[in-house]
């Protein structure tokens, strides 16, 4: 197994951050320092920062939360209202995507940090589903516009869907993930967003949860999410 695959396995770090610790000289495989795409294998001796770390016998913890604005989708302890702080899991845990502080409803938090790049790889095929409030009436040729594909970031938005249901109220269902895609999206037609809620991510519903609550996925939802070979 790769060393990044299996410090992030441990839970203490994703795949990246063991990256830069092991680029850093931080990590010894049986007293040697390691470097990028060393391997481990069975009864092999890891340390970081000299501290022994093993894998995690224990299944990973999945969750869905229903974030409320103002919180910030980062694992950066140090910058007040981030999600890890909000959250006080007893696992080390790690959003999957983000979710804009503005915005609110349905983020994915997962201990298994390899898993995370490996999710986010694949994002572009997974519906992400919104409702939005805008500051205006919502037409028939604005949704057809905003379904159709919007300039923005110097590129144009994939084609997506969209529907009515609410004088100023809209579905729209991504797949893909640019930042503040939607509020931009709304801006380049004259509309701007007074609130951004996302419901759904492929099979995972936000139901019934409240600001700020949160529950672990279900067998059935994990199967939608994780990639086939992915024990959980």
């Amino acid at each position: 197994m790769r060393l990044n695959k299996y410090i992030s396995e441990t839970g203490i770090s994703s795949r990246r951050e063991a990256d830069s610790w092991i680029e850093a000289g931080r990590v010894q495989v049986n007293g040697r320092v390691a470097t990028l795409g060393t391997q481990v294998n069975e009864g092999d001796e890891v340390t970081v920062d000299g501290q022994p770390v093993g894998r995690r016998s224990q299944q990973h913890v999945y969750i869905a939360l229903n974030k409320p604005p103002g919180i910030t989708c980062t694992t950066e302890r140090h910058i007040p209202g981030n999600i890890v702080d909000y959250i006080h899991h007893k696992e080390r845990i790690f959003p999957i995507g983000r979710l804009d502080k503005d915005s609110d409803g349905l983020i994915l938090l997962t201990s298994n940090g390899d898993i995370v790049n490996e999710i986010l790889r694949s994002e572009n095929n997974h519906d992400k589903e919104y409702v939005v409030t805008v500051d205006q009436w919502v037409t028939d040729d604005f949704l057809a516009d905003m379904a159709g594909g919007v300039p923005i970031l110097d590129t144009v938005t994939n084609p997506c869907r969209t529907w009515r249901t609410g004088p100023r109220t809209f579905h729209i269902v991504l797949t893909q993930g640019l930042n503040r895609q939607i509020r931009r999206m709304c801006d380049h037609f004259g509309y701007v967003v007074r609130r951004l809620q996302r419901v759904r991510i492929i099979n995972i519903e936000l139901g019934g949860l409240q600001p700020g609550q949160w529950r672990n996925l279900t067998p059935d939802e994990l199967r939608g999410l994780l990639p086939q070979r992915e024990q959980w």
